[in-house]
């Protein structure tokens, strides 16, 4: 006889879904919530890195944000809330499956509230300026475009020491509200592009779990529209 706290392996479940730590993870649990999803197995204290939910059938897997697009991609995970801003930086493989329009933010570009006119004319000087940030796909391309020479640092965290510390001129991350920028004296310069959460899915599960995810899809969307 099977225990009845056997627990349900990744082909057991009817789908595998990605959810992000950090500030996404609430915007995603209110999500399953509204749409009327057992969200207590994200919330047991344990040291797996997924939970099972036995009622709805599925498997979560929590993992940092820019984790998310990579398990779906490589089919880990068959689907997964990520930003917009990630799937940009990784170019992810992924089928975007719906602007979730929370979790708003913005990837921009800022210097040191006292430096902005000393940077200006140190690229119109040199040439080139040094920029630190976490999004070095994003970053090239933005200045790229803009025709710019840039030195790319990257950094995985605390992007706004860099100016500080002398490591860079600018800083290219991501903000919500601009108080982190605005308390490390740092102002924004440039608005690089505008990130959303989205609902992506892995292509050959989405052939192969289609009903599984358009009813997830259907339930996520009218709640959001309430």
């Amino acid at each position: 006889m099977k225990s009845a706290n056997k627990e349900i392996v990744k082909d057991d479940c009817s789908l595998n879904i990605a959810i992000p730590k950090g500030y996404l993870f609430d915007v995603c649990v209110e999500m399953l919530k509204g749409a009327g999803y057992d969200t207590a197995p994200l919330f047991k204290q344990t040291r797996k890195l997924f939970a099972v939910s036995a009622s709805d059938n599925f498997r979560y897997i929590i993992s940092r944000p820019m984790d998310v697009p990579v398990y779906v991609e490589q089919g880990a995970c068959d689907i997964g809330f990520a930003g917009k801003d990630m799937l940009e930086e990784l170019e992810s493989d992924v089928v975007e499956l719906a602007d979730l329009k929370n979790g708003i933010c913005r990837v921009v570009v800022a210097a040191g509230k006292n430096r902005v006119s000393e940077v200006k004319e140190k690229y119109e000087h040199f040439g080139s300026v040094k920029i630190a940030t976490k999004y070095p796909n994003i970053a090239k391309k933005y200045f790229d475009g803009k025709g710019m020479q840039v030195e790319i640092i990257k950094l995985y965290g605390s992007i706004e020491l860099a100016p500080v510390l002398g490591i860079a001129d600018e800083i290219v991350d991501i903000t919500a509200t601009g108080s982190t920028l605005k308390s490390n004296d740092l102002v924004e310069m440039e608005t690089v592009m505008h990130s959303t959460t989205r609902l992506i899915a892995n292509s050959v599960s989405y052939r192969l779990k289609f009903s599984a995810i358009n009813e997830f899809l259907e339930k996520i969307m009218e709640n959001i529209g309430k």
